[in-house]
């Protein structure tokens, strides 16, 4: 999945001779807090919320100093772990995205962004949640996975993540089976320490234990 196919352009960028009252109404009315800024169809910058608190609001965009510039981007072709990159290291909500003629071509919001790996089959499989702690030089996907699919099970998907100053790595997956003892238990024979799991049965099972507590103390 790539950047042009999550492409909107229902937001439409903000022309410099806006002022910055008119950015944040419709900053207010996307729920979003930064704005792409072009010329004709060059992106000039991104736009932010502070950066309008920090200048006159009824004077153009095109006169404020931006504090996010036209580097801070994406291309059509960049993959979305990549616009996912972008967003969390600037703390954007939106990225703008220009085509390999550097021509503006559109917006990626963060709300796009988490509605589809949200409705991917990763997330909307049922399935559990487990979280393994192993040593960095010892750990290896390829295992992990051998020893999932020994108990009849498969990984939906995978993400490691580590400290440099620690020879431990975090491994955090979701297989698309609801009952992990027996997983849980042949990775205990690996010597992988479980940090966490995440049963969707239990979590239904609790929900349910709360609407029913609910439902009593309303009906007192």
């Amino acid at each position: 999945m790539i950047a042009e196919n999550l492409l909107s352009n229902n937001i439409i960028p903000l022309r410099t001779s806006e002022t910055g009252e008119e950015a944040l109404g419709l900053m207010s009315e996307f729920m979003i807090r930064h704005l792409p800024i072009v010329n004709n169809i060059q992106l000039l910058g991104l736009l932010s919320e502070d950066d309008i608190l920090n200048h006159d609001v009824e004077e153009p965009v095109g006169s404020y100093d931006l504090s996010i510039g036209a580097h801070v981007r994406v291309r059509t072709k960049d993959h979305l772990y990549e616009v996912m990159r972008i967003l969390a290291e600037n703390e954007l909500t939106a990225v703008p995205v220009i085509d390999e003629e550097d021509n503006y071509g559109g917006l990626i919001t963060l709300e796009d962004l988490l509605l589809y790996f949200a409705n991917t089959t990763t997330f909307r499989e049922p399935g559990s949640i487990l979280v393994l702690e192993t040593n960095r030089h010892s750990y290896t996907l390829a295992e992990i996975a051998r020893i999932v699919e020994s108990e009849n099970a498969l990984i939906l998907s995978s993400f490691v993540s580590s400290n440099p100053d620690s020879t431990r790595v975090e491994v955090t997956i979701k297989v698309n089976v609801r009952h992990l003892q027996p997983i849980l238990a042949t990775f205990q024979r690996f010597n992988y320490d479980i940090k966490a799991t995440f049963s969707e049965s239990d979590y239904l099972d609790s929900l349910k234990e709360r609407y029913d507590g609910l439902m009593a103390y309303l009906n007192v």
